[in-house]
């Protein structure tokens, strides 16, 4: 087993293409996030939870291989945090259609937990 490992060793060291991708990664994790470092909102399930977002900025955005997240100003119980939402969940459509038509109060549900969450704006009377 020793010798296949150093055989793709040997392989792998002088495939050329090998650099491009380190180089990529290389380059992301010199990018450093902008702007301020705020407790994340936390969404529990079965809770309802009630937040003004802040649209005077693009959202800043988060990314590995595996997920993209927008990292979303918010004020919750007077105090400001960051809400990062994968921007594939449609709760980040939604919010953004809503936010073009000016509305910045939300009140979101939600349901589940990691993968399997699913989160809801409640419609308030």
């Amino acid at each position: 087993m020793q010798n296949t490992i150093e055989k793709n060793f040997q392989t792998n060291k002088q495939q050329s293409n090998i650099p491009d991708w380190i180089d990529e990664e290389m380059q992301t994790m010199q990018t450093p996030l902008t702007g301020e470092r705020l407790p994340s909102l936390k969404l529990e399930a079965g809770k309802v939870i009630r937040f003004t977002i802040d649209f005077s900025n693009k959202f800043q955005k988060w990314s590995n291989q595996e997920v993209t997240k927008a990292i979303i100003p918010v004020l919750h119980k007077g105090e400001r945090k960051n809400f990062w939402l994968n921007v594939r969940n449609p709760l980040y459509r939604e919010i953004c259609e809503r936010g073009k038509k000016g509305q910045t109060e939300f009140v979101v549900s939600t349901a589940g937990s990691q993968k399997d969450t699913r989160y809801t704006i409640v419609e308030e009377e």
